[in-house]
């Protein structure tokens, strides 16, 4: 029967597409660390649980389409920390960040139409994209910059009349760059000039390090009817398996069309609702405590692949990933042969191939994407059997 092309053309994830070779090391008794996934290891916070256990209602009903009016409210107020002013009715919760991307995209654009993106980029950018017909211009950046943005003239060459909006990662995933402030003005400059959407995934807003300054597009007052947050608990909070995400946008008109998409799915799950209503009240010293603890293990990864000869890596300073050159002429085949054909004492690494998350032909090939999410002890055991691996692919080739 005739699939399709939708679905047919979407491309599988990179972070997720290898794991059957990971359950089969697993079956055959090696032990993976799994550096594959941006899952994080740190607890998610006890009021979480403790409201699911508290809650006394006898039946789990719908909540509204929007979204409970207290976490709502209590999204308000965590907005407010960062000097953003929002109203019940310029938030919507959704089925987690990726939901909302979705739907902003949807929102934003029409079959045909375009958005620039900086690659390498979170590969559901380009799968949504790719699901509604969009389709997705590369605003590329590389590692020997940091995977900083170009100039304003190279991102104003891509802009033609199909351009409906910009979306981008800051803290970004999968790069870790935190863009500076002239970086966020320019894009909001370009918006400005050439009418279009920002789309702004900000989930990993308070992984910022070494003490730099982090401006969110929500800060820019003269653009703020062009700007969509995209946010969620899931990396914040330690909370992937909630599920909980909103879009925020004072353009109301915006956030009432979405609703009717929200509509149709219903609604967000109503008991995980009252979990991440506790959640936004989380004191800062959980923050600084986490932040703190990815910062140490951004350096030893850092650290650790500098020591590799042939390796490429920038220090990033946000989010927990960092995209690695690798001394290999396809990143996909060492990840294969690290889960199917080596292992140090039993043990050995999964990573992300990079290429996935480009969409520039070829780009990325000899990259991976690392995610920091093990404890040190586990990470340093990692980079060890990572750099062992290189070195014994090195005599293979």
């Amino acid at each position: 029967m005739h699939l399709s092309k939708r679905i047919t053309s979407m491309q599988e994830s990179p972070i997720r597409k290898l794991v059957p070779y990971a359950l089969q090391a697993k079956k055959e008794g090696k032990k993976v660390y799994h550096l594959n996934i941006g899952q994080p290891d740190i607890e998610t916070p006890s009021s979480f649980m403790q409201s699911i256990r508290d809650f006394k209602e006898k039946v789990i009903a719908y909540s509204l389409s929007q979204g409970s009016p207290e976490l709502i409210e209590a999204i308000i107020k965590y907005y407010k920390k960062y000097d953003m002013s929002f109203e019940q009715d310029e938030i919507l919760i959704t089925n987690g960040g990726s939901e909302a991307l979705l739907f902003s995209i949807i929102a934003v654009a029409d079959a045909g139409d375009e958005l620039l993106i900086p690659e390498p980029f979170y590969t559901n950018y380009n799968g949504f994209s790719s699901a509604v017909d969009v389709n997705v211009a590369a605003i590329t950046c590389r590692a020997e910059d940091g995977f900083h943005l170009p100039t304003r003239e190279e991102i104003e060459n891509l802009i033609k009349p199909r351009t409906k909006a910009i979306v981008l990662s800051n803290p970004g995933n999968p790069t870790g760059v935190v863009y500076t402030k002239e970086e966020i003005n320019m894009i909001a400059s370009l918006a400005k000039e050439y009418n279009l959407f920002i789309i702004a995934d900000e989930v990993y807003r308070e992984f910022v390090y070494d003490n730099l300054g982090y401006t969110s597009f929500g800060n820019i007052k003269e653009i703020e009817d062009r700007v969509i947050i995209v946010d969620s608990v899931s990396k914040r909070y330690s909370a992937c398996g909630a599920r909980i995400g909103s879009i925020a946008s004072k353009n109301k008109e915006l956030i009432k069309q979405i609703l009717k998409l929200c509509q149709g799915r219903l609604c967000v799950p109503t008991l995980e609702q009252v979990g991440a209503t506790k959640l936004y009240g989380t004191p800062n010293s959980y923050f600084e405590e986490v932040i703190s603890e990815y910062e140490n293990r951004r350096n030893i990864v850092h650290e650790s692949l500098n020591d590799m000869p042939g390796v490429l890596c920038k220090k990033p300073t946000g989010a927990f990933y960092v995209v690695a050159k690798l001394p290999v002429d396809n990143a996909e085949d060492f990840v294969i042969w690290m889960l199917k054909d080596f292992d140090v004492d039993g043990e050995t690494v999964m990573l992300a191939p990079a290429e996935g998350f480009y969409a520039t032909q070829g780009l990325g090939r000899d990259e991976v994407r690392i995610a920091y999410v093990l404890n040190e002890t586990d990470l340093k055991k990692a980079m060890n059997i990572l750099k062992i691996g290189l070195e014994k692919y090195a005599k293979l080739k």
